[in-house]
């Protein structure tokens, strides 16, 4: 299922700018609304993994009631995106503790990190043992960050299972649900997910040749890759460095 972000924001072509972007990154985006009330609504209903909010809304309420909102419920990341950088903006902003601040006018380049930034930091906030609140109370979120850095290092191998397993000593089966409850996917999709994003970055950074891109990420074939690629994000590779490439020259 193609992962949703609501988008609240009040002037349409911004809106449908931002939508633009995401799709290039595999998101579908919810726009058109633009009101506190209208976008909790769609939240409950919808359950997006992230909210892009524009803090100056002209209603009665503005952006960072809904942020007040979201920290309440604590259960989706949001982002502000606002062309106000000042002072009191600021002070309003923090209390709700945001995950992330665009500052308008923004390139598709800033939304596409931030946004990467912000959902890869909340995947992980259940191992992230630096910014935790309270202690951990046992060993679990190490093992899995071990994991997870094994993964990390080893991108570009073929990573099995099993040996993940390894590492944390653990039967396989018991692994991969540790794993998923805590990083709130299985260890295949987290392989894949850091295999395609790496993929994204050779594509825009390099002009090496796809296949020699999708051998260079243990895929079996070009096919493969191809299917893979288009079904995390949406396009085909080819299509995804013909957009980035047109985004340079704007």
């Amino acid at each position: 299922m193609t992962p949703k972000i609501l988008i609240v924001e009040d002037e349409l072509l911004i809106a449908m700018d931002i939508k633009g972007v995401l799709a290039e990154e595999g998101y579908n985006s919810i726009i058109n609304v633009v009101t506190v009330e209208h976008a909790i609504q769609v939240i409950e209903e919808q359950k997006p993994v992230l909210v892009l909010i524009d803090i100056n809304l002209k209603q009665d309420k503005d952006g960072t009631n809904l942020g007040q909102y979201l920290l309440e419920k604590d259960r989706i990341p949001y982002i502000y995106i606002t062309s106000y950088a000042d002072k009191i903006t600021m002070d309003k902003v923090k209390d709700t503790r945001p995950y992330g601040y665009i500052v308008k006018p923004f390139k598709p380049i800033d939304i596409k990190t931030t946004v990467s930034v912000v959902l890869s930091n909340y995947k992980h906030r259940f191992i992230d043992i630096v910014r935790a609140e309270t202690p951990m109370k046992d060993d679990v979120p190490f093992i899995i960050k071990e994991t997870i850095n094994y993964i990390n290092k080893n991108v570009s191998e073929k990573i099995e299972i099993a040996d993940l397993a390894k590492i944390t000593r653990w039967k396989e089966s018991h692994f991969i649900r540790v794993f998923n409850k805590y990083v709130g996917m299985t260890p295949y999709q987290y392989i894949l997910k850091r295999k395609i994003e790496k993929a994204k970055t050779l594509l825009v950074e390099t002009t090496l040749p796809i296949v020699e891109i999708s051998f260079e990420f243990g895929f079996q074939s070009h096919s493969n890759f191809c299917i893979a690629f288009k079904k995390y994000s949406g396009i085909t590779p080819e299509e995804y460095r013909k957009l980035n490439q047109i985004q340079k020259h704007l």
